[in-house]
Parts: C-alpha cells; structure tokens; sequence
C-alpha cells in the first residue's frame, strides 16, 4: 500500500472523527447540560419556571440538538468510507442503524418546538398557569420516550461499528470491543427502563452505558489525534 493512500486512509479517519466530536459535544450539550440547567421531573412549576427564564438556552439545546443529527448522518457515512473494506455488508448495517434514528430524533424535536409555542402562543391562551406547567412536562415526557426509541438504534449501531473496529487492525482492537458491549449495555438500559419505572432511582444506568461512553469517546479522540494505520496485507472481506 502506497503512502497515499496510508495518507487518504488518515484524512477519512480525522474526518470521521471530527464528525464524531461533533455528535459527542452536541449530544452532551443538548442531553445532558441543557435538562440538567432546566428540568426538575418532580416541580413542573419549577421547571417551567425555569424554561420561561432561561429561554435562550432551551432554544440553544434544540439548535445543538439539531446539529448533533446532521452530524450523525455524515458520521457513519465517513466510517463507511475508512471500514468497508472490512466487511461490507457490517459496514451497510452500520449504516443502516446509524441513519434510521434521524428522522426518529428529527421528528421528536416537536415536543420541543411544541412547548416554545405553549410559552408564545399565537392567540390568546385560554390554559390557566398550572395547566400550562402540565402541558410542558407532558411534552418533556413525550421527548424523553421518543429519546429512549432513537436510543434503540444509537445502541444497535454500535455492534456492526465495534465489530468492524475489531477486525480493521488499523484502530485498537480495545476499542472494537468497548463498541460491541455497550450495544448490549444500551439495550440493557431501555428495556430495564421500560419494564421498571423505578429502574433509574438503582444508580445502574451510569455503569451500564460506560463500555459505550469509553467507546465512543475513547474512538473519537483516536481518530482524531491519530487517525488509522494501513490496512494489512491479508485482509477479511
């Protein structure tokens, strides 16, 4: 294999990763800072009281949000590019997975969108100040379950992505391997969340999601830091 392209198989793997860093800075923002500043799950006078006060930063979480799935489509179609030749029908189904919880997550913005117009209705609003407190949690909620159906297909992504990571031999196999479990550490999540309401109050989430966390991060910053080797000689396809 000829220096370029050892140099064409680094460029897509920074590419990628910039990619990536996007999703994870985006998606941290917009999922994990944003609610943390604004939304008491038990207060909904509290958490409207905050939404109506720090508006500019709701508005900033759906932007972040918004950019975070525009991200995530070119992320996968990067990976594509740097592991196909792995195995190409993996590399499909990452794809696959990958792409089909855009829409989901576009879809479910409108609660969002939903709650901004509850704050500045059009006409006249006939709702008194408790009901509109309740129509916004209703909304959070409603966002949160559409969240946990986008998080089905952000777990199943990973098991082609690690397995490909695996076998490439031009990233660490460690890596592959994080990628792969915390599919099955995604999966784990929702459906304890779904059978078990109380299921987040055990402090298990956290700990389940961190092969994922250590994976997807862990994959980000080597990409982007070191990019990918060459492929070996003797390659599966």
């Amino acid at each position: 294999m000829n220096d370029f392209t050892i140099r064409s198989n680094k460029s897509i793997a920074r590419q990628a990763g910039l990619f990536y860093l996007g999703v994870v800075i985006t998606g941290i923002f917009s999922l994990m800072y944003v609610p943390s500043q604004l939304i008491v799950w038990s207060e909904a006078a509290t958490t409207f009281k905050n939404v109506s006060a720090q508006e500019a930063l709701f508005r900033w979480g759906i932007v972040s949000s918004m950019a975070c799935y525009v991200f995530f489509i070119f992320l996968p179609l990067s990976l594509f590019r740097l592991l196909a030749s792995v195995n190409r029908w993996n590399a499909y189904l990452m794809v696959a997975l990958a792409i089909v919880s855009v829409p989901i997550s576009f879809l479910n913005l409108s609660h969002k969108f939903s709650i901004l117009t509850l704050l500045h209705p059009e006409l006249p609003s006939t709702l008194t100040q408790v009901q509109l407190q309740e129509q916004v949690m209703v909304h959070l909620n409603a966002y949160n379950d559409g969240i946990v159906i986008a998080s089905v297909f952000w777990g199943l992504w990973l098991f082609p992505f690690g397995y490909l990571v695996f076998k490439s031999g031009v990233l660490p196999k460690v890596l592959g391997i994080l990628l792969m479990t915390g599919c099955f550490g995604y999966l784990v999540n929702i459906v304890a969340n779904v059978i078990n309401p109380s299921y987040a109050d055990l402090g298990l989430a956290g700990w389940v999601r961190l092969p994922a966390s250590l994976g997807e991060i862990g994959t980000c910053l080597w990409l982007v830091i070191m990019g990918a080797k060459e492929f070996p000689a003797a390659q599966n396809k």
